[in-house]
């Protein structure tokens, strides 16, 4: 669907959801449940193709991966309004997500740097105190793309998947000079490779793998940044886990793609210590410090699309909200509580209670 945003730079058009037939988007009528309150337009073409989004705290910024118009979009989390976009030579949509970009986003803090996975394995490194382009990283074979992307802080190196290669693999990239400094392969998995994070309290990154030879259900594997090395591979069942997110209790949420249930695991022991079946059919997952719950972005839940919320401090499922086709990101503002979800053809909503 194509649609003319007014005030196309700058705007958050807060709408009324009742009743209205302009938005994909509802909410139950009861008391304090989760409903959109706004809507954040985007310039240039329709927001059709994007990928993963985030939120970073200290600066209250919303960063999305917008294919559409080949960059990243900045907004500010704490107005709701749209700052810039970052271009870059992306890729943009080429029609086939494997060849795509721009996809995952990951904040550099200590360099004031935004790092961004695109198409022709490439990385892409912007210094977020000018908004411009300071290097490219090669990581592959220049056709497939870099995908999602998480960032270790304590030794300075950005993990990075090729998901879309045979087979896929990770590169580990040292923050400071730039480089390839080890490549993981990931012989056994059979449907590529998904979302990682980075857990300080273990210093151990954690990756979602939908599928390998001995674990159909998916596994998340375990990757040793100081040997450079995958150290561990936690099966799990019913699950082909997309998005991942790192809660309270050392515990992880597995955005599983399975139309079954969402899943909880104890990033200690590889245990699945929660099965969450209101919400199903995941992308992008997400925990919040702020009100510590985690959104699901449920492009496949079974009854349509929705953004899942569960209480990540005793795992059960709170609600879920009706979004649109295709609304698999989803990030939120720790400091208002705010949880952001890009809607195809539209802008970004924004929902709170």
């Amino acid at each position: 669907m194509k649609r003319k945003f007014l005030r196309p730079l700058i705007v958050a058009a807060v709408l009324v959801l009742a009743g209205s037939s302009a938005t994909p988007a509802s909410a139950d009528s009861t008391a304090a449940t989760y409903h959109r309150i706004a809507l954040i337009a985007v310039p240039g073409a329709p927001l059709i193709s994007f990928d993963i989004s985030l939120v970073e705290r200290s600066s209250q910024t919303y960063y999305l991966a917008d294919r559409s118009n080949k960059g990243v979009d900045i907004f500010d989390a704490s107005s709701n309004t749209f700052e810039t976009r970052l271009t870059g030579d992306f890729v943009g949509n080429t029609g086939n997500p494997d060849t795509s970009g721009p996809n995952g986003v990951v904040v550099v803090h200590d360099r004031d740097e935004l790092w961004v996975g695109d198409g022709m394995s490439r990385v892409k490194v912007f210094d977020l105190r000018t908004n411009s382009l300071v290097a490219t990283i090669h990581t592959g074979n220049n056709v497939t793309r870099a995908d999602e992307i998480a960032y270790d802080q304590k030794d300075k190196l950005v993990l990075v998947a090729n998901d879309a290669d045979t087979p896929p693999f990770a590169s580990l990239i040292d923050t400071q000079t730039r480089t390839v400094v080890a490549k993981i392969t990931f012989d056994d998995a059979t449907a590529g490779l998904e979302q990682p994070v980075w857990d300080p309290a273990t210093h151990l990154f954690y990756m979602s793998v939908p599928e390998t030879v001995a674990a159909p259900g998916g596994a998340v594997a375990v990757i040793d940044p100081r040997t450079r090395s995958r150290v561990g591979l936690f099966p799990v069942k019913n699950c082909g886990p997309a998005g991942l997110a790192l809660g309270p209790k050392q515990q992880l949420l597995l955005g599983c793609g399975d139309p079954t249930a969402v899943q909880v695991m104890d990033a200690r022991s590889g245990d699945i210590v929660a099965t969450i079946t209101q919400v199903s059919g995941a992308d992008e997952v997400w925990y919040n410090p702020g009100d510590k719950h985690y959104y699901v972005a449920a492009r496949n839940n079974p009854s349509g699309p929705v953004l899942g919320i569960i209480d990540a401090k005793t795992d059960t499922w709170i609600q879920n909200v009706p979004t649109g086709p295709n609304a698999h990101s989803v990030a939120a503002n720790p400091i208002n509580d705010e949880i952001f979800v890009p809607l195809r053809g539209m802008g970004i909503g924004v929902y709170h209670r």
